[in-house]
């Protein structure tokens, strides 16, 4: 599936003014690096993993419009530190909006999903993901290092006339492809990682997976956003961080929820969190969840820069028993429902109320 994107994404810059030479492809590629790298986690049920990757932040809030139509909204659900509770969110959101209309949720927490855990859908299809890496054909090959010089993450090493190819660094950008001098390059897929498909009473769900030892997690996330709804609402639980799976996974958002706790690293990743929405041009507000566990310090910053809280939810023994069982915090505690459609009500103000004025 990502192959496809590629293509496009090539033809697309041979419109905008040209191929650029070696130097600009390599210059261009190395921009992302400005954007951080992931901070490891633990590897859960088998078969989940984490990764680094460097990504571009590449807004187009506006052509993403155009395909989802405007009564559609995309919310996404991020956070700056982990554990906080954006799966708690995520699938509470969803259960009490299916009542009112379509709605998808899509984990894009892709090295570690776990929306399955409270949703518990029956999967009905898979399918692989992959990214173009190159192939060599030694026969042709003149060993003139053109290859390693373009490529802007070292992914491809010229030894004399043998060529190394570490298929984990690459980024699928091509470039190694299109100035070797005697076409000695091709590109093939590299399996990465699988998109989910399940099946809710109400609800479309998708999840990605990607493959342990991949340190590739956009080009997942990119392939489980396009089953974003073209009506209704589609919420979006990204990893925690501020890196490019989180950037690849908000971007283009109507809104995006930051979920909190009132502890001194919840306030600093938060903190990291809101320059990253900042940046990317994204409505935000928050939800300070485990309240009374730290001080009002988190509150005070959320008055002091302007963030809305949505939503406090206590540190209340009872939500962690039933969490810890699986169960979605409104189902377990109905009384919680009504609190998530206001909080979606105010939501859906403020998106209508930025889409009439620009």
């Amino acid at each position: 599936m990502e192959l496809d994107r590629v293509d496009r994404d090539r033809e697309a810059a041979e419109d905008w003014g040209g191929v650029p030479d070696a130097a600009e492809w390599q210059a261009t590629a190395r921009a992302p690096a400005r954007v951080a790298t992931v901070s490891a986690r633990s590897v859960a049920h088998g078969r989940r993993t984490q990764s680094a990757c460097p990504a571009t932040i590449r807004p187009a809030r506006a052509a993403a419009r155009e395909w989802r139509g405007t009564s559609a909204v995309i919310v996404s659900i991020a956070s700056g530190k982990g554990g906080t509770g954006k799966t708690l969110i995520a699938t509470s959101l969803a259960l009490v909006l299916k009542e009112r209309g379509p709605v998808t949720l899509l984990d894009c927490d892709v090295e570690e999903p776990n929306d399955y855990i409270y949703m518990k859908p029956t999967q009905t299809r898979s399918e692989p993901v992959a990214i173009p890496v190159p192939f060599v054909d030694e026969s042709k090959c003149i060993g003139c290092g053109m290859c390693h010089d373009v490529c802007a993450f070292n992914a491809i090493v010229v030894l004399g006339k043998t060529v190394l190819v570490f298929k984990e660094l690459c980024h699928g950008c091509g470039a190694c492809t299109r100035f070797c001098p005697v076409g000695a390059i091709t590109e093939v897929p590299n399996e990465i990682g699988v998109v989910e498909e399940g099946k809710v009473e109400g609800i479309r769900f998708f999840d990605g997976v990607l493959s342990i030892g991949q340190p590739m997690a956009p080009p997942i996330i990119r392939e489980v956003r396009k089953h974003a709804g073209t009506d209704g609402v589609t919420i979006i639980d990204a990893s925690p961080g501020t890196s490019c799976p989180v950037v690849e996974a908000v971007r283009d958002s109507d809104f995006c929820i930051l979920v909190t706790e009132p502890t001194p690293f919840g306030l600093n990743d938060l903190r990291l969190a809101v320059e990253t929405v900042r940046e990317l041009g994204l409505p935000h507000g928050a939800i300070i969840n485990r309240a009374g566990v730290g001080d009002d310090r988190t509150e005070a910053y959320c008055r002091s820069e302007g963030i809305p809280i949505l939503m406090t939810i206590p540190l209340e023994e009872r939500i962690a028993h039933t969490y810890s069982r699986g169960v979605p915090l409104v189902e377990a505690l109905p009384e919680y429902g009504e609190r998530f459609l206001e909080m979606f009500d105010r939501i859906r103000e403020m998106v209508n109320e930025r889409r009439r004025s620009t």
